[in-house]
């Protein structure tokens, strides 16, 4: 009896029960050790998975988005051994991205260049001995007792929590730990790391999918860490970390407090913005923010902050901006880029910009997606002295709509979800999955997508994201974080309902049931405290309820 694998084409007999490691090699004899995995329709077999029965896989690398995830859950295990080695019993906790690295703090602890390179050095002996990584699963009962004889209680809890007869875990030397997703086989699997101080913590990093071979260069990023270090102080200030906090929130009846203070602080950086903008001679306010950030909601509460102090701001989209769609590059697929900064009629709106700082009368132009043409009709818009202009699109940050304007006259503001609650201390929640979780339930109910359309295009509009909007977020006057620490329990049952249209044979599975298993993490908030959620949330703009009646 054999079995036949299938890849790129190429067909291999192999007997039952040969790894799919082994199978690899024989496929890729040279490159076998740069495959993290493999896909087979929606499931992804780990290197040590058996091979039963005849099938077509996909082979997983770095470049892929879950071949960068198997290895920094990889790379973070590695990371916790040697940290574990070099303060024992010391809390660790895995924060945020910046850039290709991830950002760590160990808790009670100081860290010094000294202690840096201690915990390089432990993890390049982890690595240097190969040691195995094996899965295996536990009684529910064991792996409690063992979290809860480590201290570690937030993470008991999501074992209580649930509900299953047996965990799956990662075991390797003489750690446990699980990280909700496939690992590589054995510690000698990492290949590129190092490790950079910085305040109050250190940060990981990995190599950058253009060059896998080498740890990517630090990119210091003093605004995008300022943010995520206020997140981090509002998290405090609501005793809210990881998803068992949220949890213990919902169960005592506190959902309403968290909710008002979490709208209290997002108003109070807006009227902070505004506030500054009042004292500088700025006429054009430029927001830009990749998607589902809330760009839109953001735009239209920071006019009403501008109200209050006496100015009377108008609002440009910069998608009325675009060219007929005839008229729009194409990417490498032969599809209209409209992610591209060549889809907007770039002359025209500097156009437009120079005869609004200057006191001069644009006609602002209107785009309609349903014919993918301009309209006839456009605005003609005049600044007066008590007006502003808010230009808000995603490429509204771009160099090329301030040069050889009087930067006086400008105002930049990025605009990102920042997440910093944790599944726990060692799962991070990424700000992509957090701002992926708010467009599938946005565009299901208000664009008529369903869910494996969102995911079948969320690959472009990261890209686009990484090219065009990323490049500049330190470029900016201010950045605001629009994450609501308590939406996962909110979005819960509308995400759910929208990923379960996705089944286990969709390539889009994978991304699915990852997304799935975050929100099992969280309980859903009772339907009838939705309406504490004021109607001018940016959470509003994709569950509903927005009084703005927009969309981003």
């Amino acid at each position: 009896m054999s079995i036949t694998i299938r890849i790129r084409e190429e067909s291999r007999v192999f007997s039952p029960g040969t790894p799919l490691a082994d199978a690899l090699k024989v496929f890729f004899p040279e490159e076998h050790r740069y495959i993290y995995a493999c896909l087979s329709g929606g499931k992804l077999l780990e290197l040590n998975t058996p091979l039963t029965e005849d099938a077509d896989l996909l082979p997983i690398t770095y470049t892929h988005e879950e071949g960068r995830r198997i290895y920094e859950r990889t790379l973070r295990f590695v990371f916790l051994m040697a940290a574990e080695k070099t303060f024992p019993g010391a809390r660790v906790r895995i924060e945020h991205s910046i850039g290709y690295g991830i950002f760590v703090r160990i808790r009670g602890q100081y860290l010094s260049q000294d202690d840096i390179n201690v915990l390089q050095e432990k993890m390049e002996e982890l690595i240097s001995s190969d040691l195995p990584i094996r899965y295996e699963k536990i009684a529910r009962e064991d792996a409690y007792a063992y979290l809860v004889g480590k201290g570690d209680t937030d993470r008991a809890e999501l074992v209580k929590k649930s509900g299953k007869a047996e965990l799956p875990v990662y075991v390797c030397g003489g750690m446990m730990d699980y990280f909700y997703g496939a690992m590589l086989p054995s510690t000698g699997w990492i290949h590129a790391f190092s490790l950079r101080l910085v305040y109050p913590g250190l940060t990981i990093m990995m190599p950058s999918p253009a060059d896998w071979r080498f740890p990517a260069a630090f990119t210091h990023r003093p605004k995008n860490l300022s943010a995520f270090s206020q997140s981090i102080q509002w998290c405090d200030i609501m005793n809210i970390n990881n998803a068992s906090d949220l949890n213990r929130l919902v169960r005592n009846g506190q959902f309403r407090d968290l909710v008002r203070v979490n709208e209290a602080l997002h108003d109070k950086s807006m009227s902070e913005i505004a506030d500054s903008i009042m004292q500088s001679k700025a006429k054009a306010i430029f927001v830009a923010g990749p998607s589902s950030s809330g760009k839109t909601t953001f735009s239209n509460r920071l006019a009403i902050h501008l109200r209050v102090l006496g100015f009377r701001p108008v609002l440009v989209s910069l998608d009325d901006f675009y060219r007929d769609r005839s008229d729009v590059p194409l990417d490498s697929d032969g599809n209209p880029d409209l992610e591209a900064l060549e889809a907007l009629d770039v002359p025209y709106l500097n156009e437009c910009i120079g005869r609004l700082l200057t006191g001069q009368t644009a006609m602002i132009p209107h785009y309609s997606f349903k014919t993918g043409m301009r309209e006839e009709k456009s605005d003609p818009i005049t600044l007066g002295q008590d007006q502003l202009i808010i230009f808000e699109g995603i490429h509204a940050l771009n160099p090329v709509f301030h040069i050889g304007f009087d930067p006086a006259l400008l105002c930049r503001i990025y605009i990102s979800e920042l997440t910093c609650i944790n599944i726990d201390d060692h799962n991070r929640i990424r700000t992509t999955d957090a701002r992926l979780l708010r467009r599938l339930v946005r565009d299901y109910a208000f664009r008529a997508s369903p869910a494996k359309e969102t995911l079948d295009m969320w690959p472009s509009v990261r890209a686009g994201e990484e090219k065009w909007i990323f490049p500049y977020q330190e470029n900016v006057d201010h950045v605001f974080n629009s994450v609501l620490h308590y939406e996962l329990p909110v979005i819960k049952p509308y995400a759910e309902e929208v990923l379960s249209q996705i089944g286990p044979e969709d390539p889009q599975y994978l991304v699915a049931r990852r997304l799935l298993d975050i929100l099992g993490c969280f309980d859903a908030v009772p339907r009838d405290l939705l309406n504490e959620i004021p109607p001018l949330s940016l959470l509003r703009e994709f569950i509903g309820g927005c009084t703005f009646y927009t969309e981003d």
